[in-house]
C-alpha cells in the first residue's frame, strides 16, 4: 500500500509541474472560447479540459483588484494587531502551518470602501455575511494544507484579497485526488470560490518550494489574505 501511495504521488507531482500540459490546456481552451478565455488562462490551469469546465463559473480571480495605495492601507490596519502575535506551526485542525491570524469588525474609511467593493462583486445581493473579516498572515515558510472550510460557519462563497505576495492556490475534487486546478493569486488580486468549488473541492496554498504555475516558479513571500465569507443558509 505504501508503494502504491508513493507511485501515485510521483505521477501526480509530474502532472502538476508539466509545462507542456499547461500550455496545451491553455491554448486549446483559448482557441475554443475566444478572447475572454485567453484572459482567464492567465490565472486558471488544470489537469484536463474537463476539470476546467467543471470549475468555470465557480472560481474567479480578479487581477489588480486593489491599487498599491489600497494594499498599503489594508496592511497598515492589520499589521498593528498581527505583529503582536507569533507565527504558529500547529493549527487546531492541522490545516495551516506557519501562520498568525486575527479578525476585524471595524475598519477605516478607505478599507471599508475596499471591502464594500469585495462584497458587491463576490456575494449575491442580500446574502447574509459573516460579521468579522478574517485576516490570515502566512509566513514565507508557511503553507495551507488541502481543506474545506467548515459548512457549519461558512456559506456558499469565500472571497479573499491577496497582500504582499503572489501565490498559487490548488483546488482538488474531494472524490478524485488525481485531478486538480491551479489558480494564480497575484499580489493585490481578489479570488472567489463559489458553490461547487467551495463545497466539493479542497483548497490549499502551495509552499514556496512547490509554488509553480504554468511551469513557471511563483516565489512565495510573506502573504496576508483578507477573507470575507457569507453565512450558511
Amino acid at each position: 500500500m505504501t508503494l502504491l501511495i508513493r507511485l501515485s504521488k510521483q505521477v501526480q507531482r509530474k502532472s502538476f509541474q508539466n509545462p507542456l500540459l499547461y500550455r496545451l490546456l491553455s491554448e486549446s481552451s483559448a482557441l475554443r472560447k475566444g478572447p475572454e478565455s485567453k484572459e482567464e488562462c492567465k490565472w486558471l490551469h488544470g489537469s484536463s479540459q474537463e476539470m476546467l469546465s467543471v470549475v468555470r463559473g465557480h472560481v474567479e480571480v480578479r487581477q489588480n483588484f486593489i491599487s498599491e495605495e489600497e494594499e498599503n492601507a489594508l496592511f497598515k490596519e492589520v499589521e498593528t494587531g498581527l505583529r503582536k502575535k507569533r507565527y504558529e506551526f500547529d493549527h487546531w485542525d492541522d490545516a495551516i502551518h506557519g501562520y498568525r491570524e486575527t479578525e476585524r469588525l471595524q475598519w477605516g474609511v478607505v478599507c471599508e470602501s475596499i471591502l464594500r467593493r469585495v462584497r458587491a462583486v463576490a456575494f449575491p445581493e442580500g446574502s447574509p455575511l459573516l460579521g468579522p473579516i478574517h485576516v490570515l498572515d502566512l509566513d514565507k515558510e508557511g503553507f495551507i494544507k488541502p481543506h474545506i472550510d467548515s459548512v457549519k460557519f461558512c456559506g456558499s462563497t469565500i472571497a479573499g484579497l491577496s497582500l504582499l505576495s503572489d501565490s498559487v492556490m490548488r483546488i482538488i475534487p474531494e472524490n478524485k485526488s488525481t485531478d486538480w486546478v491551479d489558480l494564480l493569486l497575484s499580489r493585490r488580486s481578489l479570488y472567489i470560490l463559489r458553490d461547487d468549488a467551495r463545497f466539493k473541492f479542497t483548497h490549499e496554498i502551495l509552499k514556496d518550494e512547490e509554488s509553480f504555475f504554468s511551469g513557471q516558479k511563483v516565489p512565495r513571500h510573506r502573504r496576508i489574505s483578507v477573507i470575507c465569507r457569507n453565512l450558511p443558509v
